[in-house]
């Protein structure tokens, strides 16, 4: 969780209640950093006819590290001091992109089964409504046949 704040204790309070209230615990500053590497994301949607191989040459002299296809969309992952020129690559390319911004990767995820993908969007819900959190981060995955059982339950 990332807050921009004027006043580090009510902040830590505030978040130190949303999660007691939504099941979740406060671990000290910095304890799961471990888990996450920060790098630049630019998130691209599937469009106009243009393919992984069109977005890995476009950014891969700029320093992409990895181009993924996440069903609707591509992902390009690079190193945060890179993310500029992966992005002007990409606009030179002509590729339109949604979403440039340096984040926590999670190293590894963590499947969720339904109940506890609930209380965890019930939580990421909760801090989102908080004025001083900027952005929120977590390692969890929701497997296909879990987020139908979620998709069901919406409807």
């Amino acid at each position: 969780v990332e807050c921009l704040t004027d006043n580090r204790n009510r902040a830590a309070a505030e978040v130190r209640t949303i999660m007691s209230r939504n099941g979740g615990t406060m671990a000290d500053p910095g304890s799961v950093a471990y888990n996450f590497n920060r790098k630049g994301v630019i998130s691209i949607t599937k469009a106009d006819g243009v393919t992984e191989d069109d977005i890995l040459m476009a950014v891969l002299d700029a320093g992409a590290e990895e181009v993924n296809d996440q069903g609707g969309g591509f992902e390009v992952i690079t190193d945060p001091s890179q993310l500029v020129d992966a992005r002007t690559a990409l606009q030179e390319a002509g590729i339109d992109y949604d979403s440039a911004e340096a984040e926590f990767v999670p190293n590894v995820s963590v499947e969720v089964d339904a109940e506890t993908a609930r209380k965890v969007f019930r939580l990421i819900d909760a801090l989102e409504d908080s004025d001083d959190v900027q952005n929120i981060f977590a390692n969890f995955h929701i497997p296909p046949d879990v987020q139908a059982v979620l998709d069901a339950d919406d409807e």
